[in-house]
């Protein structure tokens, strides 16, 4: 990003996030405050929604402070090659998941995907290293914490 900054007023762009980001701490809130799953054993899982909703707070304060001191930096230029990779490789995984092609896959498409978006040439070799971190999770949920993720012809192997 550049140097430059908004010198006139307040940064619009700043307090349309900040505000964003409000409303969606309150509905997280809401959401948090609506589940009836309770914990005997001290910390349960309505916990963590709280956490992401005081999150969303912060950060919505903290967009607000920058909209009123120096605003945002002028954003650069999108690059919309690396755009469509890797939402090319997100639109594969909800596919993939979703025609029931499993987890391993989707995961290795991704993976190869974004890291093409970001400038790495090396696309079967990102797809073999996607493949082998797919598998690793799949592994760790099906095995260790006995849960299963999306599973496809590949994953039937290994369950």
């Amino acid at each position: 990003m550049t140097n430059e900054f908004h010198r006139h007023g307040a940064n619009k762009p700043a307090l349309i996030v900040g505000v964003l980001l409000l409303i969606v701490a309150a509905l997280v809130g809401y959401d948090a405050s609506q589940q009836t799953i309770t914990s005997t054993y001290g910390v349960g899982p309505t916990a963590m929604p709280y956490v992401v909703a005081t999150g969303l707070v912060v950060l919505g304060l903290a967009h607000f402070v920058v909209a009123f001191r120096e605003g945002l930096p002028e954003p650069e230029e999108a690059d919309s090659k690396a755009l469509l990779w890797i939402a090319g490789g997100l639109i594969f995984l909800i596919a993939c998941i979703g025609l029931g092609g499993g987890f391993i896959i989707a995961i290795a498409v991704v993976f190869a995907c974004t890291a093409r978006g970001m400038g790495r040439q090396a696309l079967l070799v990102d797809a073999a290293i996607g493949f082998v971190l797919g598998l690793a999770i799949f592994l760790v949920f099906a095995k260790v914490l006995t849960l299963i993720l999306p599973s496809g012809p590949l994953e039937r192997l290994f369950l």
